[in-house]
């Protein structure tokens, strides 16, 4: 695969610093968000991929979560979050990761994703699947609903309690129709769907770093992967997206069909 040494080595380098500073760091809420909070292990991670990407891909766009957007001019935009659940990893709580996702003009191309608590490596390039720690990933073979483990990832909308109030119904008739709940709220759920464990994840509050990796992991997989409503995703012009709300249902197809039978249901 194309990007694979690179994603491989870059996650390994990062890796080291998450698992040596996991639970043992201070976290700031950011401004004007409750759910988000940031460690200088986020900056730190953020600042090594960067490096990484520019000395392998120099002429290549960067959008990461804290340094923002990097504007090469180029048709490839590399998309970081240099951790993922640092509610997570800043509590000792191993549901966290790190990911790396590459863009050519709005197609998610290939991506690398790292649980480092659990010695786990992602990795998937169109068309080529998707694998961890060189295994093929597939998606569950399960089509029924009700015998299918959902993830669920809800922020609390202090600004907007009648949103929560809402999603938490929707979330209700869903819990009512699947064997049962699970939720991180982090790449850790949709690593266990591209591995056949869950049988959907979905959330409303997201960013488009949050996307770009997961999307083609999943899709490799053989899992659908759309906005909430089942609509494709749009990462058109991504350099002015990086303050978008970008939500996402991911499952394997049929559970994908049944899921949206429910949201257009209940959906008010």
């Amino acid at each position: 695969m194309h990007y694979t040494n690179f994603l491989n080595q870059t996650l390994a380098l990062v890796s080291g610093i998450a698992t040596r500073n996991f639970g043992k760091v201070a976290t700031t809420i950011k401004t004007g968000d409750n759910n988000q909070v940031l460690t200088q292990t986020d900056l730190e991670i953020g600042q090594k991929i960067i490096e990484s990407i520019e000395k392998s891909f120099p002429t290549h766009n960067i959008i990461d979560e804290e340094a923002g957007v990097l504007d090469k001019g180029s048709a490839f935009t590399w998309v970081v979050d240099p951790i993922d659940g640092t509610s997570n990893f800043a509590n000792g709580i191993p549901t966290y990761g790190i990911m790396i996702g590459l863009l050519e003009d709005a197609t998610p191309i290939a991506s690398g994703i790292a649980l480092p608590a659990f010695g786990e490596m992602y990795i998937a390039e169109k068309n080529k699947g998707a694998y961890c720690n060189g295994q093929k990933l597939a998606v569950t073979e399960q089509n029924n609903l009700l015998a299918a483990l959902v993830a669920y990832g809800v922020d609390g909308h202090q600004e907007n309690p009648t949103l929560t109030y809402t999603e938490c119904r929707l979330l209700a008739e869903i819990v009512l129709r699947i064997r049962n709940l699970r939720c991180s709220n982090s790449v850790f759920d949709l690593a266990m769907l591209a591995r056949g464990s869950y049988g959907a994840v979905l959330n409303r509050t997201s960013r488009i770093w949050d996307n770009v990796a997961i999307h083609i992991l999943v899709e490799e997989a053989g899992g659908k992967y759309t906005d909430f409503f089942g609509k494709p995703m749009d990462y058109t012009n991504p350099l002015t997206k990086d303050k978008l709300n970008y939500t996402f249902c991911a499952a394997a197809p049929l559970l994908h069909e049944q899921l949206q039978q429910i949201i257009h249901q209940y959906s008010q």
